[in-house]
């Protein structure tokens, strides 16, 4: 594959940096939460139109910072890697009146990639401003509380194979996303090239990688399901 060809700043794992970031996300999915204890029906969606407007906030900030920056390219800035794909599904998702498949889909696809973005970090373009670390960190919590909210507080449900389906459904967008990475030179999804962070879930080379993560993602998923069956709550 081809070297990637935009710098790329990774977060040290377990530097001050990191700890900091990953403590202002642990507070920012923990705090909405823990508020919805004390909040009726009503008020628990007004909280879900909140977070869908945070995110359709922070992802023209994003935007906006990369076009202002001359940096903004279809090859990197397309909404089309897994965890951009669930930042725009829950922009939305609060708003829209059958949105139980989506919640399916973004469930996993949010706890798992917005946890793996904010425990192993990959910026492109990072220019070491503030706004860069909140856009990167808010938009990531959110994929996360988001779902977890909706199932504790607005009884959406989670079939016994959705963890299945997730799968086959990733199967399928992974089918569409690498042709479009091979006619435009892109790596949405991380298929046709592994991410540079140091993430114990790549292994080898490409394709190899790949055929791996199709194993880690059906137990992840299930190991999710699992959990989720239990409805914890704080």
């Amino acid at each position: 594959m081809e070297e990637t060809l935009i710098e790329i700043y990774v977060v040290p794992f377990m530097s001050q940096e990191w700890i900091a970031w990953t403590l202002f996300s642990i507070v920012f999915i923990s705090t909405p939460l823990i508020l919805a204890r004390f909040l009726n029906k009503s008020q628990k969606r007004m909280v879900t139109y909140i977070m869908g407007i945070l995110l359709i906030i922070d992802f023209i900030a994003e935007n906006i910072g990369y076009i202002a920056n001359d940096v903004w390219s279809i090859e990197y800035n397309l909404p089309l890697q897994l965890c951009g794909i669930s930042s725009l599904i829950c922009c939305f998702l609060p708003f829209i009146k059958n949105k139980q498949k989506l919640f399916q889909f973004v469930f996993y696809t949010g706890i798992i990639g917005g946890f793996m973005a904010i425990l192993t970090p990959q910026m492109n373009y990072f220019d070491g401003t503030i706004r860069y670390y909140l856009n990167y960190y808010v938009s990531h919590s959110l994929i996360i509380v988001m779902p977890i909210f909706m199932f504790l507080h607005l009884d959406l449900k989670l079939p016994r194979l959705s963890w299945f389906r997730l799968w086959i459904n990733l199967n399928i967008l992974m089918a569409i996303i690498m042709p479009i990475n091979f006619l435009i030179g892109s790596n949405y999804m991380y298929v046709n090239e592994p991410p540079q962070v140091d993430n114990p879930l790549v292994i080898g080379d490409w394709p190899y990688y790949i055929f791996l993560w199709e194993i880690f993602i059906l137990i992840i998923a299930y190991m999710v399901y699992s959990i989720s069956r239990r409805k914890l709550t704080l």
